[in-house]
């Protein structure tokens, strides 16, 4: 079976007393949640900007709210964090093995990049020499492990004040797979043609989606990455495609994996909290219903055929819970050939709205469009 990587991100909580604490109490259901679906999960990620004001109260009620989390989760700063002029309380409150710079998890290479202690505060972000060094040498283990790459950094690298061309350029020729952000506040996914990059609302401070909170569940099967946000009420079982991928995060135009051959294609699918004798069946372009197996750590497959080249709707359904992509098949005759890249690491990318995935594309948020008070 391809290795298969499974994280929950919570959006940056930017705990505060000021709003009485609305982050704080969004954590504690996003715990609940999460740990009743703990075996599914390898770890959760928190992006950044976890205490407002980095204080060191603001901590500890967040490491309060994180200690009943049944999975391991790992955390990174943003420029909230920073706001007193350094990591002091930060680095005080949360253990370092909450914070590593990296870590196999999963049989992946999960790097862990600060991108806040190098600038001068608020959304100065730069990369320090021993950052851009350690990100290099983390990418060059990987691939002489065979280990597929992921990077976890509080901003896109288009964001950096310096540097943010060479840290982009350094992901595409590493082949990571995916490069999971906050900082935006709302939900968005790049893909720069080597790269896909992913952020997710923030928990408290939302102006998109009628100010709904959630948290986004991403997955990697092999070098297939998929992405989905969950808001707090959405029925289970979660159900999530996980291979091939949807024809907007593909990036690997040669890879069968990703952009199948006409002819059988198995379709890989990831539940969570789903019964355990519920049945779990997809169909291709609203075609008959095709019962699925499963295959173990929450994975369930079918083997279809599709020998018309073009873009197919693939659906997986269980109970309440489905998903959706488009799913381009594609001879080999009719492989592109691909441009230079340019612009990597930036939101000139970004796919637009993508409601299955719940990405309504406004860029509502204080980073950008910023939306009226009653977005």
């Amino acid at each position: 079976m391809t290795d298969t990587i499974c994280w929950v991100h919570v959006g940056d909580l930017h705990l505060d007393p000021d709003d009485g604490w609305l982050g704080l109490d969004r954590l504690h259901t996003i715990v609940a949640q999460v740990n009743r679906v703990a075996d599914g999960v390898d770890f959760v990620f928190l992006p950044g900007d976890n205490a407002n004001h980095g204080t060191p109260d603001q901590y500890a009620r967040m490491m309060d709210a994180l200690a009943p989390l049944a999975p391991p989760w790992r955390v990174i700063a943003g420029d909230h964090d920073f706001e007193p002029g350094d990591l002091t309380n930060y680095v005080a409150a949360i253990p370092a093995a909450n914070r590593p710079e990296s870590e196999t998890i999963a049989g992946y290479r999960c790097v862990f990049l600060d991108i806040v202690s190098a600038g001068a505060g608020g959304p100065d972000f730069r990369v320090t020499m021993h950052h851009r060094n350690r990100l290099a040498e983390e990418l060059a283990r990987a691939e002489a492990a065979g280990q597929v790459p992921l990077v976890f950094m509080h901003a896109y690298p288009g964001d950096l004040a310096a540097d943010g061309d060479a840290i982009a350029r350094t992901l595409a020729e590493a082949r990571v797979a995916f490069v999971d952000t906050g900082h935006t506040h709302y939900n968005e996914l790049l893909n720069d043609g080597r790269v896909i990059y992913g952020a997710t609302r923030s928990t408290a401070q939302i102006e998109e989606d009628g100010r709904r909170p959630g948290f986004a569940v991403v997955c990697v099967h092999g070098r297939v990455p998929s992405w989905r946000f969950r808001r707090l009420d959405a029925p289970w079982p979660h159900v999530q495609i996980v291979s091939p991928c949807d024809l907007r995060l593909a990036t690997r135009v040669t890879d069968p994996h990703q952009i199948p051959r006409p002819g059988e294609i198995a379709i890989v699918a990831r539940l969570l909290g789903a019964d355990a004798d519920a049945p779990v069946v997809l169909a291709v372009d609203d075609g008959a219903a095709i019962r699925m197996t499963g295959a173990g750590d929450g994975l369930w497959q079918a083997t279809v055929r599709i020998d018309e080249p073009g873009v197919h709707a693939v659906t997986v359904t269980c109970g309440e819970g489905h998903d959706r992509i488009d799913l381009l098949v594609r001879g080999e005759k009719d492989i592109p050939k691909r441009r230079l890249p340019a612009g990597l690491g930036t939101d000139a990318h970004a796919i637009g709205a993508w409601p299955v995935a719940g990405i309504d594309g406004l860029q509502l948020g204080p980073n950008k469009n910023g939306g009226p008070p009653d977005a």
